[in-house]
Order: C-alpha cells, then sequence, then structure tokens
C-alpha cells in the first residue's frame, strides 16, 4: 500500500478536485471525490490514522497550481500528493488556431513533481486529465488532449508515480451509462456517480 501510517495525503488539481471546498481549510475536502475517497480509507484503515487535505482551486491549469505550489503544497509537508490537472490547458485554448504545445506542457507539469520529490521526498499519485464526448465538441478537444494525457503517462513513468490512468476509466464507463451519467452537461465535471467513479479509481490505484 502507498499510504502509511499517520501519513498527510494532500489533493491537487483543478474544480474536479477543488467541489466547492473551503479555500480557507485546508482540511475541508470539498464534496467530490477527494471526500469520498477519505471516508472510505477511513472507514477500512481507522487505525492508520490518515490525514486528507484538499488545496485544488477551480480554473487553474498547470501553470496556475505551479504558481502557488510552496503555499499549497510544500509548505503543508504532505507525505502524499496527488495531482489530477490539465483539462484546463485544453479547455483555455478550445477554438483557438494555436494551442498550448506538449512540450510547453511538460515542462510546466515537471517543475511540480520535481519541487516534491526534492523538497518534499513525497509519494506521488498522477491522474491523467479526461474528457468524455459530450457535447458534440469535446470530441475535437481530443487532438489538444491526448498528447498533454501522453505527457502525463511519460512523466509518472519517470518520477515512478503510482498513476490513475482515468481517461481510459471514465471513457470505458461512458460506453455503458453515457457521458451525462457521469459528467453532466460539459464532459469534464463530474456528477455525483463521476465522483465515485475517480474514488474508487484512485484507491485501487494506491491500495
Amino acid at each position: 500500500m502507498l499510504i502509511k501510517k499517520n501519513d498527510v495525503v494532500l489533493f491537487q488539481g483543478d474544480s474536479i478536485t477543488d467541489v466547492k471546498r473551503d479555500h480557507e481549510r485546508p482540511d475541508d475536502l470539498g464534496t467530490g471525490y477527494p471526500l469520498m475517497v477519505a471516508g472510505y480509507f477511513g472507514t477500512m484503515f481507522p487505525e492508520m490514522n490518515v490525514r486528507f487535505l484538499n488545496t485544488a482551486v477551480g480554473g487553474d491549469a498547470v501553470e496556475d497550481m505551479a504558481a502557488r505550489w510552496k503555499k499549497d503544497c510544500i509548505d503543508l509537508k504532505p507525505d502524499v500528493v496527488s495531482i489530477l490537472i490539465g483539462i484546463n490547458d485544453t479547455w483555455n485554448h478550445a477554438g483557438k488556431e494555436t494551442s498550448e504545445s506538449p512540450a510547453h506542457f511538460k515542462e510546466k507539469y515537471r517543475r511540480v513533481l520535481t519541487g516534491v520529490s526534492t523538497q518534499l521526498d513525497a509519494r506521488i499519485v498522477i491522474m491523467e486529465p479526461y474528457v468524455l464526448p459530450y457535447p458534440e465538441d469535446r470530441k475535437a478537444w481530443r487532438e489538444d488532449l491526448d498528447p498533454k494525457i501522453h505527457t502525463v503517462r511519460e512523466l509518472a513513468a519517470e518520477y515512478q508515480a503510482v498513476f490513475v490512468p482515468l481517461d481510459g476509466i471514465m471513457n470505458s464507463v461512458c460506453v455503458r451509462t453515457g457521458a451525462k451519467y457521469l459528467t453532466g452537461d460539459d464532459g469534464v465535471h463530474p456528477t455525483s456517480a463521476g465522483h465515485g467513479v475517480i474514488a474508487k479509481a484512485w484507491l485501487d490505484a494506491v491500495l
């Protein structure tokens, strides 16, 4: 198991992880998958006394997350850092003629991972960004997002992180349920069922 007794586990990312948390309180996990993970883990392993924190910020791309990395990650001294980021790097370029290069995305993402490995020596969980094929224009996002997903996979291998293949998992469930069951009307933000899928994928990978 990745998590050890008395560990501090930090969730980082964008609105998929933020989910209405109180930004003044890192121990407020919001109402999404971080809360579900903490609940299930605490039920299964109460003797481990693991503390879960959430400092994700809605709307963040990788560069935004990197800018607040010291305050919202390093200074909290977590033992495990879980990151789900990248869809806003695609969303911010949707419909534009130019998009961010995979190399530039990788450089910014590597900056935060290097901080974790050198300043904290923390264990890392990396979740790949995802998009589901509803509404119709989300299908065109794959051209920009797929190279970023491959980049995230490369970084997970490079930093020996626990990897959660979330795009594949969410789209696999989507084949059976349809996209709206998991992400409502935008193909990105999870419903309660979508958060449940993410929480289960996280726990399966970590445990």
